[in-house]
């Protein structure tokens, strides 16, 4: 049977198991043998990664045609307001193309844990939450399209994937789930 493993990804870990520059890596929280990211999440970025040992399994997560969603939680610079939610609904423009239409909905901070190194803080800039939730998995997507809509990420947490949430997993520790798709 086909081993699912679910990630709390921390902030300054690669989505891979190896590095040729010393940087951290999967292999420094992980030691299971022969499972491999179903895709990536940004080294500036926290959160959830799933891990599989099953080749159609993993692509049937990462793969954009199956229209798995995933929410994040995104800190941001600057006030999230209806204007900035309806633009991620629709859509927006990044690296020339329109992204597909976002769940967005602005939320208070989240109970979450500390982040090392914490992020920037600007006296005279507030920061507020929102969690938007996409389907497809473009670099650094979630990012652009906040930038876009005018508000710049601060801090990206990645808290689900399709019905796998990360719940009360802390950086750096996993678990076993269920691999059967919903």
């Amino acid at each position: 049977m086909a081993r699912l493993i679910l990630f709390n990804k921390p902030y300054g870990v690669l989505s891979r198991f190896t590095d040729e520059n010393g940087r951290s890596t999967l292999a420094d929280f992980i030691s299971i043998k022969n499972i491999y990211p179903a895709g990536r999440l940004d080294r500036d970025s926290e959160g959830l990664i799933l891990l599989t040992d099953d080749g159609p399994l993993q692509a049937r997560i990462s793969d954009p045609g199956h229209k798995m969603e995933k929410t994040y939680w995104a800190q941001v610079e600057g006030m999230v307001d209806d204007t900035v939610l309806q633009q991620l609904r629709q859509g927006v423009m990044v690296q020339g193309q329109m992204t597909r239409p976002a769940k967005a909905r602005a939320i208070s901070p989240p109970q979450l844990w500390d982040r090392d190194p914490p992020i920037r803080q600007r006296r005279h800039i507030p920061t507020s939450w929102l969690e938007i939730s996409i389907q497809e998995g473009r670099n650094r997507q979630v990012r652009r399209m906040t930038a876009a809509a005018g508000l710049p990420t601060l801090r990206l947490v990645r808290v689900s994937i399709g019905h796998w949430a990360l719940e009360d997993l802390l950086p750096g520790q996993w678990r076993e789930a269920d691999p059967v798709l919903c």
